[in-house]
């Protein structure tokens, strides 16, 4: 007479002790032999001609005393009329009290390809008689253009392609003493190489010697070295063995001694840029003459991308990280 109740059984299954699937990854050929075309290497002409359309963005300082030839380097640099000397023609320009920075943009064109260009100068930077932290307002600069950068990056419906106006590289101009590098030199690069792509170079080389060139140069290297400061290209920051031997030559050239002119010459039938003096002409071009053709190749025919990669994966990363860090 007893009463069964039917069992109350769950819809789930049995639990089953999971067992670890072992992943097995083999080791395929570096480089897959393809039996017919396929047509990978169009990628290249498609990142060709996207970028042609959108263009390139270029950003450099220039720092010195005045009476060095900023404008007139850049000048030379880009053949083009692009410093703020040629910007107001018939004003004198006059030394400002402090230390002020002016910004002029123009777009270059050239076989199609279109690059903004901004350069920045620093009228007023060492020619005071007190230049206590005359470099402030030039670091301020840079930090704010990492800022408005990040502004804009951190936004939550952002921009598809942001405005950069972060500095890429710092030309720093040293004066031809032939001596030492003064200490202004010293403690401006020291600061401005932690956050900044610095390159210096002699200015006005036509003033010296090849010796006196030579032994200055020497000095400025070890100066750099003995006060552990790091100018571009940096060591630490060589990809492969490639990269490295090719910094390194350009490291033992470095400070480039360079002479900037805007004006043409005829020098044996051709027309090139140059210096007149009595004793012929300097030929601003001519390996022989002055450094300026590996200043333009490091700066634009070589190191543009480098330089722009640096200064978004390593200084603009440092000035986010420590942001974000301040912030939380």
């Amino acid at each position: 007479g007893s009463s069964l109740e039917p069992e109350e059984r769950s819809m789930e299954p049995p639990a089953v002790p999971e067992e670890e699937v072992p992943i097995t990854v083999v080791p395929g050929p570096v480089g897959c032999q393809l039996f017919g075309y396929v047509g990978i290497e169009a990628v290249l002409d498609q990142m060709k001609i996207k970028t042609m359309k959108t263009g390139f963005e270029f950003n450099i300082m220039v720092v010195g005393q005045s009476g060095l030839g900023k404008s007139t380097m850049v000048n030379t640099l880009f053949k083009s009329k692009v410093s703020r000397k040629s910007s107001q023609p018939g004003q004198e320009d006059r030394i400002p009290k402090t230390v002020q920075l002016q910004s002029i943009t123009h777009v270059i064109e050239e076989k199609g390809v279109k690059m903004k260009l901004t350069v920045t100068d620093t009228p007023g930077f060492g020619d005071q008689i007190n230049n206590e932290n005359c470099w402030d307002p030039i670091i301020k600069y840079i930090n704010e253009q990492y800022e408005r950068y990040l502004r804009e990056e951190i936004l939550i419906t952002r921009k598809r392609k942001i405005p950069d106006t972060r500095v890429h590289g710092c030309v720093y101009f040293v004066p031809p003493t032939g001596h030492w590098l003064r200490p202004l030199d010293l403690e401006f690069m020291r600061r401005l190489s932690k956050i900044v792509n610095v390159v210096p170079v002699i200015a006005k080389a036509d003033t010296l010697t090849l010796e006196e060139r030579a032994e200055f140069k020497q000095r400025i290297q070890e100066d750099l070295k003995t006060h552990a400061i790091s100018v571009y290209p940096q060591e630490d920051f060589d990809q492969d063995p490639e990269d490295r031997a090719l910094n390194d030559r350009i490291r033992e050239k470095i400070p480039f001694a360079v002479v900037g002119a805007d004006q043409e010459h005829q020098v044996n039938g051709k027309r090139v840029l140059g210096r007149k003096t009595k004793w012929g002409i300097i030929e601003v071009e001519n390996p022989a003459h002055c450094e300026f053709p590996l200043l333009r190749d490091l700066l634009i025919r070589s190191h543009l991308q480098d330089l722009k990669d640096i200064t978004h994966n390593v200084h603009y990363e440092s000035y986010r990280v420590r942001r974000l860090t301040e912030s939380n």
